[in-house]
């Protein structure tokens, strides 16, 4: 889950190039192969990028002596957004749930992007909130209205700032932990307890930069806490309710891995393998076919309330789940009562 508070150096990773290595390539030192693939781009500069761990092959950051391999998917990963400063405007359509002088509150689809960043540097959110609204304010990483976020394939509510008061007023909330925030998820396995609470320092991956781990000796990392009340057991899968009390990347996503409970069909928290549940091939089957219905994490914002900068009231939105993840869940539920091996 991401609705971040990280420091720039620890959480912001753009991808500027791409490559796969073509079958017939040779084996090669990777900073010779990427200076003859980039232009302006010295072997010394890559090497040090390749130090600090932004050169990635399959995903997994390697040393500049790497020799590459036919297939190879090769990235580029620096902490600054190669084309931030050329954000246009484009004519995106948005669910608008709810919209005054100060704020707007935006049901966000699966697929879509908040802003600029990680190779995707058109049609995000930010790009149709600059053509629908004018002059909306720039937040401390000159990204308009921006308050906070959720990732490409998590669903859900954000609130965006329509001035610079009501950017303070709820930058405030979030960094003090007064907004609230639920999520809910269908995770592997079926957890001990009804309701708990996940502690542990987030912060990203050493051996996998996109990704964020738990640092349980809190030496390392952001303080993160999430708590989490089960509202449906399905023996195999469980449908919870989470509700953030800290805002860090992919928060939920790896606190619920770090439980040993990752969310279904998240990819990158290795949801998207058949954890839990029978040999039988008629499950494996029923599992793939449930993947294919939700071919994304099981996440969504459902509940977003916050004081209105200019009211001062409280106010709470509340949005339905999205009809991939109903459906995965109603297959679950049918699964549960019919045990259909």
């Amino acid at each position: 889950m991401s609705l971040e508070t990280n420091s720039p150096e620890e959480e912001k990773l753009f991808e500027h190039f791409q490559f796969e290595v073509p079958a017939g390539q040779s084996p090669v030192r990777i900073d010779r192969y990427l200076t003859d693939k980039i232009e302006n781009l010295t072997r010394n500069r890559i090497q040090n990028v390749a130090k600090a761990g932004g050169v990635l092959v399959n995903d997994k950051p390697i040393k500049s002596n790497y020799k590459v391999k036919p297939l190879d998917k090769i990235k580029i990963v620096l902490p600054y957004a190669p084309y931030e400063n050329l954000l246009v405007p484009e004519d995106i359509p948005l669910d608008i749930v709810y919209e005054d002088d100060d704020v707007v509150v935006i049901n966000k689809p699966a697929g879509m992007v908040v802003h600029p960043g990680h190779g995707n540097y058109s049609g995000t959110l930010l790009n149709g909130l600059i053509y629908h609204f004018d002059n909306l304010p720039e937040n401390a990483d000159k990204r308009p209205g921006l308050v906070h976020r959720i990732d490409k394939d998590t669903t859900g509510l954000l609130v965006v700032a329509k001035n610079e008061e009501a950017l303070t007023h709820l930058g405030k909330q979030f960094a003090d932990k007064s907004s609230k925030r639920k999520y809910i998820a269908l995770v592997w396995g079926d957890l001990a307890e009804d309701e708990g609470t996940i502690e542990g320092n987030l912060g990203r991956n050493p051996k996998n930069r996109l990704q964020m781990i738990v640092f349980p000796e809190g030496d390392q990392g952001k303080h993160a806490v999430t708590h989490y009340k089960v509202l449906e057991r399905f023996g195999y899968v469980t449908l919870v309710e989470l509700e953030l009390e800290t805002g860090r990347t992919h928060q939920i996503r790896a606190h619920m891995k770090y439980i040993g409970h990752p969310l279904f069909n998240d990819e990158r928290y290795g949801g998207d393998k058949i954890l839990k549940g029978t040999t039988f091939s008629k499950y494996k089957q029923f599992v793939e076919n449930t993947f294919k219905v939700l071919p994304r994490q099981a996440l969504h914002a459902k509940t977003l309330g916050f004081v209105h900068p200019k009211t001062g009231k409280f106010m709470e939105f509340d949005s339905e789940i999205p009809s991939d993840m109903q459906q995965a869940i109603e297959r679950w539920r049918n699964y549960a009562k019919h045990k259909i091996e």
